[in-house]
């Protein structure tokens, strides 16, 4: 045999294979891996695609899921049971003058209740319709509000119109299952000269809120008699309307009476719709006078637009049913309201009767109220003592029942949503321009209701916590149906979850607690403990919310969420959120912004949960370190101290060369220029802004001192005292000016539009908090006492005796004064936080 051929392994080709001989592995094994890798390549897609899938639909879960925690509601139980409103749990307080919207009315505190009310208008006057109805400041009255009001029982109003006044007058009568019966009295006097006294018309209403039904009795062929009803919550009902008198128990005037019977789309539609019914064509004709025409309900006529159609309202009509009496004054009307369920009725409660009713309640509140204030015995004017009452009775009158759902929006949202419905009992700023409930608001108005009637504060207090979500947040303006809706401006009704208010409630907590702790047997202050119990699991996600979503930068330090965002629209972007508006803060909002009047009211808080948690026996040790190193002088100096402003100050991208320029609008040569947008004023920045102390002497400066977080030894008390009394800087005749007479901001408008708010004028509720604080420091031993002691004296002389003059003379109480002059301005009746000012003449802290 031959030998075997040796293989050649350079170069050269291998020879083929034998066919007896296997092929060698070394393809097939290549084969093999390529295939492997291809399946991992698609297994790994596939992998991703399911993970993406998944990934996908969780975040589209997760992101519903965190949409709707903005409208989901606090887990725990709440505050108050579902019918503590109810005239079952609460007769003596069902009815009530709770519609501080309109200048007289009455509604129970139920959801849907029937609503009765009052409106006027002057006949034969130079005025074409002059309807009065809801509290308007266009309607130019001398002035009104409440002289007396208890709160519960009855109240007395003086309404001034140009020249006369109606006095309303109500009083309640417990008895039967709904709250019982009552009664109205309006008396109308001329104060004028002249010789022909008015001929006015008033109109009694009643409406029902989308339930209940209403029954018109109508006596000589246009004189509605009664009305009688019928609701869940009042049962069966009547509503009398009593011939005009010209005094109690005088005989009857002469009057040409009217009546309207239809239905209402909303509570907001009643004055349209008034208005849309009225008619000349009848005659007013007393025995001794000529004869003429009136203006006068008729038949209502919806409003017919052209080539419109008419947008469908959803919501369900109510009863509509007004009573028109037109007569010469003087005069006296009386209206009454007797429920069904009242059986034991010993008489009617109307003329002598209701006069007698109406004496007794006034020698109990003046009593109550000198027992409560004690302005006599301090040695003040009767003239000043009657302004107290009507301060404080303006603020009890200006009590409201809401309810509805706020319109609410998250970051999670691309549309507001419709917050639940819910229930809020509160008293109102302002019952001509602010007719709903104020979250930092609330929390001064309960610092003076607290010391009349702790019941109003503790369900107040519980109304606002019951209306907090799960995230801890409650909506800060509360516009609860559409007569609060009407009145509200669109921009601002919707309500953001980030955005926070100062937490004022626990100012309010703590004169319930302070209550509670000197006077425990006290039968007004026993529900106390019971009712903290109640509202801690809520309080103690509420205080959370804000220790977690309003923090700042740097450990302990605060930041105001919500400033505005379009910073080339303003002088300085406001900080709505911070209660004070346009007060200067950095020019640029940043995420390094440290705001110190937030770190103060974090201070107050945490140390306010403690006390609530120790009082209930609840762990409190966190919420005590927490207020220990909010309140440590030196941290607070580390943060807000400013050595070159020497006081306390934000910090922030702050540059203070900035200005309202008019911008420039090319309009090409030969163009019409009205085709072309209208300049504006604009921000001019000269120089750019840098992280620096914002350094605005003013409010915000004094809050480690108004909230008394520094210590009476603190050396920084002493140049804030010093600031405090320097003209060119804070102080007035009138108060504290908001903001130093030097600051490059004082009294600049913040747009073209926008004048001065919180630049200059002094206001009432921080004003009450400095005398307050200076009450403290010059009752605390420590080197600044006695020139804290001579500047309470000075500063509470000043706020006191301005306010009161102001009301002396225009008629009002007011949402801020003039610091050049201390002439009131602003929305007037403010008888919100400026009614602090009995605080400050009964030196109550």
């Amino acid at each position: 045999m031959g030998r075997q051929r040796k293989r050649v392994v350079t170069g050269e080709a291998a020879p083929p294979p034998r066919i007896d001989e296997k092929p060698t592995a070394f393809p097939r094994k290549e084969k093999k891996k390529k295939v492997d890798i291809g399946k991992v390549f698609i297994n790994i897609s596939i992998g991703l695609c399911i993970f993406s899938l998944i990934w996908f639909f969780y975040a589209l879960y997760m992101r519903s899921s965190l949409s709707k925690r903005v409208i989901t509601l606090h887990p725990s139980h709440p505050v108050l049971d579902a019918n503590s409103s109810s005239a079952k749990v609460s007769t003596e307080r069902f009815w009530g003058s709770y519609r501080p919207q309109v200048y007289f009315g009455m509604k129970t505190r139920s959801p849907r209740s029937i609503i009765t009310g009052m409106m006027w208008m002057r006949q034969f006057s130079d005025m074409d319709v002059n309807l009065r109805h809801t509290c308007e400041q266009g309607d130019r009255l001398q002035g009104y509000g409440w002289m007396m009001h208890d709160g519960i029982t009855f109240g007395v109003q003086e309404i001034r119109d140009n020249d006369f006044t109606l006095t309303t007058e109500f009083v309640k009568r417990m008895g039967g299952g709904h709250g019982g019966d009552w009664t109205w009295r309006i008396t109308a006097k001329q104060h004028s000269s002249a010789p022909q006294a008015p001929v006015i018309s008033l109109m009694f209403y009643a409406a029902a809120d989308t339930q209940g039904s209403l029954e018109a009795h109508v006596e000589d062929r246009s004189r509605l008699a009664s009305i009688t009803g019928f609701s869940e919550e009042l049962g069966n009902f009547k509503i009398s309307f009593r011939k005009p008198v010209t005094g109690e128990s005088s005989s009857a005037k002469y009057a040409s009476y009217n009546y309207l019977q239809t239905v209402s789309p909303g509570l907001e539609k009643l004055s349209d719709i008034v208005k849309q019914s009225l008619n000349r064509r009848f005659v007013y004709s007393p025995p001794s006078g000529e004869k003429r025409h009136y203006i006068a309900v008729d038949t209502y006529k919806p409003p017919h637009h052209q080539n419109q159609q008419k947008p469908a309202d959803t919501r369900k009509e109510g009863a509509f049913v007004l009573h028109q009496v037109t007569v010469q004054m003087p005069f006296q009307i009386e209206v009454l309201f007797e429920s069904g369920s009242f059986h034991s009725r010993p008489n009617q409660l109307v003329g002598s009767v209701m006069t007698q009713e109406l004496e007794r309640r006034k020698a109990e509140f003046d009593s109550k109220f000198e027992k409560t204030f004690g302005l006599e015995s301090k040695g003040y004017s009767q003239a000043h003592v009657r302004f107290g009452k009507a301060a404080l009775s303006n603020m009890l009158g200006g009590m409201g029942y809401f309810y509805g759902q706020s319109v609410v929006q998250s970051v999670y949202n691309e549309y507001p949503l419709l917050y639940p419905e819910g229930a809020l009992f509160t008293a109102v700023p302002s019952r001509s321009f602010f007719p709903r409930g104020f979250l930092w608001d609330e929390g001064f108005h309960q610092l003076l209701l607290s010391k009349w009637d702790p019941q109003v504060t503790r369900e107040s207090i519980a109304h606002w916590i019951d209306l907090i979500n799960m995230e801890g947040w409650i909506p800060r303006e509360q516009i609860l149906g559409d007569e609060a809706r009407s009145k509200v401006p669109a921009e601002f009704v919707v309500q953001r979850n980030e955005n926070a208010n100062p937490p004022t409630l626990f100012l309010a907590l703590q004169k319930l607690i302070e209550q509670l702790h000197f006077n425990p047997e006290k039968a007004t202050s026993q529900p106390t403990l019971p009712f903290l119990r109640r509202l801690f699991p809520r309080l103690k996600t509420w205080f959370e919310w804000y220790n977690t979503t309003q923090t700042g930068p740097l450990p302990n330090s605060y930041r105001w969420r919500g400033r505005d965002k379009d910073t080339n629209l303003f002088l300085n972007p406001k900080t709505l959120t911070s209660g004070l508006d346009d007060y200067p803060r950095a020019s640029h909002p940043s995420a390094e912004e440290r705001h110190v009047d937030l770190h103060c009211w974090m201070a107050l808080s945490s140390g306010i949960m403690a006390s609530i948690a120790r009082l209930l026996g609840e762990p409190h040790q966190d919420y005590e370190l927490t207020h220990h190193v909010l309140s440590d002088n030196d941290k607070l100096n580390e943060l807000h101290w400013s050595d070159q402003l020497n006081a306390f100050s934000d910090f922030g991208n702050h540059t203070q060369a900035v200005s309202l320029q008019q911008e420039k609008v090319y309009v090409p040569p030969g163009q019409p220029r009205h085709q072309f947008p209208v300049a504006r004023l604009v921000r001019s920045v000269r120089r750019a802004p840098k992280l620096q102390f914002v350094n605005a002497l003013g409010y915000v400066s004094l809050f480690p001192f108004l909230l008394q977080i520094l210590t009476p030894d603190s050396p920084k008390l002493e140049h804030i005292l010093r600031d405090m009394r320097d003209s060119n800087k804070l102080w007035t005749p009138y108060g504290l000016r908001s903001i130093s007479k030097s600051d490059p901001m004082y009294m600049k408008r913040n747009t073209e539009h926008d004048a001065p708010y919180w630049r200059g004028p002094i206001w009432i509720n921080i004003n009450y908090l400095a005398v307050r604080a200076l009450h403290h420091y010059s009752n605390t031993e420590g080197p600044y006492q006695e020139m804290a002691a001579a500047l309470y004296e000075e500063l509470r002389t000043n706020i006191i005796s301005n306010v009161y003059r102001q009301y002396v003379e225009t008629g009002y109480i007011w949402e801020q004064y003039n610091d050049g002059t201390g002439r009131g301005q602003g929305s007037h009746p403010f008888t919100g936080w400026s009614s602090l000012t009995v605080l400050m003449m009964a030196e109550q802290y």
